[in-house]
């Protein structure tokens, strides 16, 4: 079982401690962590290759993980693709961030944390609920 992280790219370094928790957790659950921006690099002139690859990798994974406490336009965008491939999308947010209605809106479990061992907690919560419904019993 694979979770698509989506997390700005501008806002990648920001955002250390909460994906290094995100996998922690992930790990401890059995399920492997891909994190769309650690793992590739695109150019500018590369913006088809690179939503191409997007979407590839999000068809195949399990569930779609939101973190938005920095916007981006990006992660809209691969929550709605998640979305409509049938994949259950979390939103998660920092408690000081600025709410996302859209992604939010689009979700179907949201985490809205004020530490890393909050978010640790109510993430646990989340995939066990998701890993029951997915896997066969």
């Amino acid at each position: 079982m694979t979770a698509y992280i989506s997390v700005s790219f501008s806002k990648r370094a920001a955002a250390s401690e909460v994906l290094t928790a995100i996998s922690t957790t992930l790990y401890a659950l059995g399920v492997q962590p891909f994190i769309f921006v650690d793992r590739y690099q695109f150019s500018p002139a590369q913006e088809q290759q690179l939503m191409q690859q997007a979407m590839a990798d999000i068809d195949t994974c399990s569930f779609l993980l939101a973190e938005t406490s920095d916007k981006a336009i990006g992660i809209g965008v691969e929550v709605g693709y998640a979305k409509a491939k049938g994949k259950p999308v979390i939103y998660m947010r920092h408690t000081s961030a600025e709410h996302s209605t859209t992604v939010s809106g689009i979700s179907d479990f949201q985490i809205i944390y004020t530490n890393t061992t909050e978010l640790q907690k109510q993430l646990e919560d989340i995939v066990s609920k998701i890993k029951e419904t997915l896997l066969p019993q």
